[in-house]
């Protein structure tokens, strides 16, 4: 998948970026501070978008590149008529591109105040004020301290709007400590350059970034393209050109016989939620393995889903028979019974084609690692971070997670789902791809189980692995954003996002249009 062609929006490291624009800069041509021109353009047509003009806004530059891209923000600002102050931050040398905008700036006849004694300098805000970070963005290699550790404190306990422009001034582009005792702005909204940035997808610094607008400034697309990443961003461009249309002539024989292998003596809904999930997706067929107390749900409840009850009363111990089944899923609502962990390793020792390993099914091979050598290649392991680390052991931050995640996947031939805000598909080719969509309306019990019922669907209507669990992940996400649209997130239940899959097929099929 490394490179693969359905998918637009890379995710470089910073090292990566830097070298983009260098290239760009070279090839097209351009100079530097045209480039630095073309982006702060970026970001003030966005400002004039979003910021009322009668706010009061404070730039703080740096003395680097992120610092120009303030001043000359701060200069357009000021000529379409916003009140604008910008405070510079004391520096032995400015960059080439910084001095010049600096340059410009004065001849607009702007008093510019540096940023030298700490507090002393610091300018006081009223409510009606924003505040843009332009002190360091992605171009800041260690922690900061001094005088500007002061300075980012004092903008964070400012209690107005802040917009940070490219990345959270303190933050590092890929890794950073957790829990994060360096100091970094906490922004409202950050306006990321052409890509975002890698350190945005992880947990601990969401607090940093707020929400993050992707502006393009026209690099270099033959350089973009050029640039090999293993990291890439889901949009729904990208995720439109993987749905198959269906031919006129096909019968439900060509899109599947999925199972579901879920529930126990009260945990029966998810199986419920999994097999409906499954069959909405648009499976051709659909039976739910339960056990007996399970049978008279299905059958009263969703006449779609197709039964076979296990031999027990109150868990899974055994399937009857696994060979006419194009997909099969378990885990959700199962249990950790004695007889449903022999009827799981049995299991995945005789199918021969990839599964989807779910819940508590994750959890039996947690407690049993011997079960990792028996899990069939490109199998599709879908973990939140409490069960991949029950699975792999503790990790300390989100990056480190997503490196341990990349290692397992290779090592195990797998795929791994780890669900979250931008749910991460890490591939054994070690491609990763991030979710765009999602609500935290969908923190809500039987969520997961959804969309273990979506991938197993889409795994047994023929696409891979890779493409199911894209395309699933995606879809959850959507249907998510429609039902937390029409129901708000404080009521979002499992069922909701059930009832707008067939809604999120629409808004992607008509990209495809």
């Amino acid at each position: 998948m490394f490179g693969c062609i359905f998918l637009l929006m890379k995710i470089f490291l910073t090292s990566q970026i830097r070298e983009i624009d260098k290239l760009t800069i070279e090839t097209e041509p351009i100079s530097s501070i045209n480039l630095m021109e073309r982006a702060a353009d970026a970001i003030f047509r966005w400002f004039a978008e979003n910021i009322n003009s009668s706010c009061k806004v404070y730039v703080f530059a740096g003395s680097g590149n992120n610092g120009g891209d303030g001043l000359a923000l701060a200069r357009m600002l000021i000529e379409v008529g916003y009140s604008v102050s910008v405070c510079l931050l004391e520096s032995a040398s400015l960059s080439a591109d910084c001095k010049d905008n600096l340059i410009r700036l004065k001849r607009q006849g702007i008093v510019i105040p540096y940023i030298i004694n700490g507090e002393v300098d610091f300018p006081v805000f009223d409510s009606n004020s924003v505040i843009v970070d332009a002190l360091f963005g992605s171009g800041l290699t260690r922690p900061l301290a001094g005088v500007s550790a002061k300075l980012v404190e004092y903008i964070n306990n400012s209690q107005v709007r802040i917009v940070a422009i490219d990345m959270p001034s303190g933050l590092l582009g890929e890794e950073n400590p957790f829990p994060n005792q360096n100091s970094a702005v906490k922004a409202s909204i950050t306006l990321t350059l052409q890509f975002p940035k890698l350190c945005f997808f992880f947990t601990e610094n969401n607090q940093h970034v707020g929400k993050f607008v992707v502006l393009p400034i026209g690099l270099n697309p033959d350089s973009i393209r050029s640039t090999l990443t293993h990291y890439q961003y889901l949009d729904i461009s990208s995720v439109s050109s993987i749905i198959r249309s269906r031919n006129n002539f096909s019968h439900k024989g060509d899109y599947g016989h999925c199972l579901i292998i879920a529930g126990s003596k009260g945990m029966m809904g998810a199986s419920v939620l999994a097999s409906t999930a499954c069959i909405k997706t648009g499976s051709g067929l659909v039976t739910a393995h339960v056990p007996k107390i399970g049978g008279s749900i299905f059958q009263q409840s969703i006449p779609e889903i197709m039964v076979e009850e296990d031999n027990d009363d109150l868990c899974f111990t055994a399937v009857n028979s696994i060979a006419k089944y194009a997909a099969i899923a378990i885990g959700p609502g199962l249990g950790k019974a004695p007889a449903t962990i022999d009827g799981f390793t049995r299991l995945i020792k005789n199918v021969k084609h990839p599964i989807i390993i779910d819940a508590d099914a994750l959890n039996i091979i947690a407690e049993n690692q011997n079960l990792f050598d028996s899990i069939p290649a490109m199998s599709i392991l879908t973990p939140h971070p409490r069960e991949f680390d029950r699975l792999f052991g503790e990790s300390e931050s989100g990056y480190q997670r997503l490196l341990r995640a990349i290692e397992k996947a290779a090592q195990h031939n797998m795929v791994i789902v780890l669900k979250g805000a931008h749910t991460q598909i890490v591939c054994p080719d070690g491609s990763v791809f991030f979710n765009s969509t999602g609500n935290p309306g969908m923190a809500t019990g039987g969520s997961g189980d959804v969309l273990t019922g979506i991938i197993t669907s889409l795994l047994g209507q023929g696409y891979d692995s890779v493409s199911s669990s894209i395309l699933g992940v995606y879809l959850h996400g959507l249907a998510g954003d429609l039902a937390a649209q029409k129901r708000g997130m404080e009521s979002l239940t499992a069922s909701d996002i059930i009832r707008h899959i067939g809604d999120a097929f629409n808004v992607i099929n008509t990209m495809r249009k």
